[in-house]
């Protein structure tokens, strides 16, 4: 039986990254965020393996990819380079489920490090069926197109609290705590790798127990932008109506159809 695990990354949720602005790509200390991020995922491949998986894919999709450090990724992953032009990369029926690693909580999420949902610049809320989600329920969604269960999240508290809210059930490593947006206090490096290999290794327990996160089609999507200006012209693409000065809406009949 083949049991195919597809994890999914971002940044922001990574350990022993506790300064907003280490995030950014000019930061000196940028490359160690890298080298956190392949130290969390190979700590979440190791435990999918010894948990039973028989592949596990990885998709490097924090600001379009450019993240992982290469020669560190563990030998036994298959990296999906997207070559297909599609952002969900090779993710399809075959998967038994999903990895979010490196998570971080939706806009506006109390005590959450570097809270935001898409675009810190543009984006204010987004709702989907009259509730508000972030990122963590978007992917789910479309790995819910396809019949892949979240099985498994790691990130800062705030973002592991958002995932049981939506997924149950489900395997959390929470590797530090936001204090405000732009500060965390940080589980020790090595101490946040094991728990993320546990929760791997648990998470593999779960595959035919958990469910695809399937919102009721068509699907309502409403967008709350940051200012007029950004809101401006969005009621011109097809099927789109503008609300407010801020706000425009959707129905998608299409998991895949989740952005305006």
């Amino acid at each position: 039986m083949k049991l195919k695990i597809y994890i999914h990354t971002d940044l922001e949720g990574i350990s022993g990254i506790d300064r907003a602005e280490i995030v950014k790509n000019d930061h000196p200390e940028r490359n160690y965020c890298n080298e956190r991020l392949m130290a969390d995922l190979n700590a979440a491949i190791d435990g999918a393996f010894a948990g039973g998986a028989t592949q596990v894919t990885v998709l490097d999709s924090h600001a379009g990819g450019g993240n992982f450090i290469l020669p560190l990724l563990d030998k036994r992953a298959d990296l999906d380079t997207r070559e297909n032009k599609k952002w969900w990369g090779k993710l399809d029926e075959s998967y038994c489920g999903t990895f979010f690693i490196g998570a971080h909580a939706m806009a506006g999420t109390i005590n959450a490090f570097l809270d935001h949902t898409q675009s810190s610049k543009t984006w204010y809320n987004y709702w989907l069926n009259g509730r508000k989600m972030g990122e963590l329920a978007q992917w789910a969604i479309v790995a819910a197109n396809f019949n892949v269960p979240m099985l498994m999240v790691s990130g800062d508290e705030a973002a592991c609290a958002e995932a049981r809210e939506f997924f149950s059930p489900l395997e959390t490593a929470a590797v530090k705590k936001g204090v405000g947006r732009a500060r965390a206090i940080l589980v020790d490096p090595d101490k946040a790798t094991e728990m993320i290999r546990e929760a791997a290794f648990k998470a593999m327990a779960l595959v035919g127990k958990a469910r695809p996160f399937k919102p009721i089609l068509p699907m309502e999507i409403k967008l709350e932008l940051k200012c007029t200006e950004y809101t401006d012209g969005l009621d011109q693409k097809p099927g789109v109506e503008r609300l407010d000065g801020r706000t425009v809406r959707k129905l998608s009949y299409n998991y895949l159809d989740l952005f305006i």
